[in-house]
């Protein structure tokens, strides 16, 4: 039982490893996940990440409730907002992630792909908020990002049923970007984790950051962020790398520097 985590040509595989319990989440796999994202943040030589699941059942479960709902929980907690800090709870990470959904993506499973780029889910694959149904709420930003990325009347049905819907109404209300095979999950994520990786890192980088920060920002102030981003990255060597690479017709060697 882990979250592993492979690197390979510049893209981090990361796998809830817990098929047995649906890869459900108890604290330690939190804790271990928490670690997982902040290597990718900081390590760079990962210039993009894929998340996915162990075995054919599921993505995640999300927070195993067992464990979850009998806890122990201290009051001062509340306050520790830094600790164990998660893709979708806080933790910025503007490198590139893809969700290769293998199976069911329930509660906290669907908070924790609603916090990533690019979504790819077999046929097979379910998405629910069912929190409500055993008395807590959809947390870690589910009830934030969902009303965000859904239209209203889509988002609130999924929070206050928690009923299910399946991989091709995900697809039709956009909350994934494909439906694919399962013997071509992993590569056709591999195939767009890829092409990221050839990018300039730190265009990558600044394009996630400008585009996430927008719905935060009203128009003016988000142009004027976008311009000066643009002007800083003008002087970098990937910059001058990327024109020199167009002049003399060849391949583009990024360095993120």
């Amino acid at each position: 039982m882990a979250i592993d985590i492979e690197l390979s040509q510049h893209i981090a595989t990361i796998t809830i490893n817990r098929p047995e319990r649906l890869n459900a989440m108890d604290a330690e796999h939190y804790r271990l996940l928490s670690q997982a994202w902040t290597r990718v943040r900081d390590d760079p030589e990962i210039r993009v990440a894929i998340i996915t699941g162990a075995g054919e059942k599921s993505f995640t479960a999300g927070a195993d409730i067992k464990s979850y709902l009998s806890r122990d929980f201290h009051w001062a907690e509340q306050w520790l907002t830094q600790k164990d800090q998660l893709l979708n709870r806080g933790l910025e990470v503007w490198k590139p992630v893809i969700s290769a959904i293998n199976g069911f993506c329930i509660g906290g499973g669907v908070t924790l792909m609603l916090a990533t780029d690019i979504r790819l889910a077999v046929a097979s694959a379910t998405f629910s908020l069912a929190e409500v149904k055993r008395g807590v709420i959809a947390a870690n930003g589910g009830t934030q990002r969902v009303v965000h990325q859904l239209p209203h009347a889509i988002a609130m049905e999924m929070l206050l049923t928690g009923d299910a819907i399946d991989a091709q109404t995900a697809l039709r209300w956009g909350l994934i970007n494909r439906v694919t095979s399962r013997e071509s999950l992993m590569v056709e994520a591999r195939a767009i984790a890829e092409r990221i990786a050839k990018n300039a890192p730190l265009a990558v980088q600044a394009t996630k950051e400008l585009a996430i920060r927008s719905r935060d920002m009203d128009l003016a102030a988000g142009l004027r962020m976008e311009q000066l981003v643009g002007r800083t990255l003008l002087q970098t060597e990937d910059a001058k790398e990327g024109q020199a690479a167009f002049k003399e017709k060849r391949e583009p060697k990024f360095t993120a520097s």
